[in-house]
């Protein structure tokens, strides 16, 4: 089968991972993932236009519904060439308005009566459970805290993370001087992103630049998709933060099951019912605790190879149940059913 994705891709954030990981997985399988848009032979992405061979689409919303290549008439054969049954959605965004969220709900119920978020508990009634992103046990580091550079390494965008990530700084500032260097990597830690403008809300992007030079936070430029899991494995632990949206909604995203494959420890900024229904219940010791914070870094600073041993019983868990392999016959079976 060959599936057209989507999706205005970045290369630097998003689900940039997630759709090379599934066309991995499509090939292995004797299957074919293209990104719709013209032909580019400079990325690593396998871009095609040709709707006429493609057998199922699936827009990925993540932070918009427009195209990243076309028009209107793109729009049409998108629609036009693939049966409504054969199409499906998925993702969720912040709306800055109810008009803004209306005008999203319509275009998504007007393109398919298969709408997903991966969610185990969608709150809209015609909205399904299906994790778009997904684990791959290649990516695993083994895991070893002998030489490392930083005590806290942190890599991702700010887009409406700040309060999370304050809550992780709180919660480190009485014992800075034991952590060893912290470090954070992305677009809007201290300093505008790129982004930033006057259409966009400024919770989306806001950060206190002072407060994280008070705690000597270094604060290095963003990098792309291939080099995440890398990144992350530089600190001894990887706070695992998410939007309010995304909290609210339990929503997974790449960082769920990125991190874990990382040589560090995720310390998990989220509820423990969504930590223990994802990740089991021994992952519970890593849920970074409303009192008593600081005690449970230091912990995780002087004890990593214990937490180590949860983090392996978490790498398997989701080897079994969230590969990319089984989510995508997942979708296959989304579009045939």
């Amino acid at each position: 089968m060959r599936l057209m994705f989507v999706h205005w891709l970045y290369e630097d954030r998003g689900s940039a991972q997630d759709v090379h990981n599934y066309a991995v997985a499509a090939r292995a399988l004797g299957h074919e993932v293209a990104l719709y848009g013209p032909p580019n032979p400079q990325s690593p992405f396998n871009y095609s236009m040709d709707m006429g061979s493609a057998d199922a689409v699936i827009f990925i919303f993540e932070w918009t519904t427009d195209l990243q290549f076309g028009d209107r008439l793109d729009w049409m054969r998108l629609v036009a060439q693939v049966p409504r049954e054969r199409r499906v959605v998925t993702g969720d965004y912040n709306h800055a308005s109810a008009e803004e969220s209306r005008r999203w709900i319509e275009l998504c119920d007007s393109i398919s009566d298969k709408i997903y978020q991966p969610t185990f508990h969608p709150l809209r009634s015609n909205v399904r459970t299906f994790f778009f992103h997904a684990y791959n046990p290649q990516w695993e580091i083994p895991l070893d805290f002998t030489d490392k550079e930083f005590g806290m390494y942190y890599v991702g965008h700010n887009w409406f993370r700040w309060r999370p990530m304050k809550r992780v700084l709180r919660a480190l500032e009485p014992v800075r001087g034991q952590v060893g260097r912290v470090g954070m990597v992305g677009h809007g830690w201290g300093v505008a992103p790129p982004w930033a403008n006057s259409s966009i809300i400024e919770d989306a992007y806001y950060s206190d630049g002072e407060y994280l030079r008070e705690l000597n936070i270094e604060v290095e430029p963003p990098i792309l998709f291939g080099q995440v899991i890398q990144h992350m494995s530089r600190g001894v632990f990887h706070p695992v933060i998410y939007r309010p949206l995304f909290n609210h909604l339990k929503l997974v995203t790449c960082r769920t099951f990125e991190t874990p494959a990382a040589n560090t420890i995720p310390l998990f900024g989220l509820e423990e019912s969504y930590v223990d229904e994802l990740y089991g219940g021994r992952a519970l010791e890593l849920v970074l605790p409303e009192s008593g914070a600081d005690e449970k870094i230091l912990d995780v600073l002087r004890r990593p190879d214990y937490y180590a041993g949860i983090v392996c019983q978490i790498r398997r868990r989701l080897a079994a149940e969230y590969s990319y392999a089984a989510s995508l016959e997942r979708l296959l079976d989304i579009v045939k059913n």
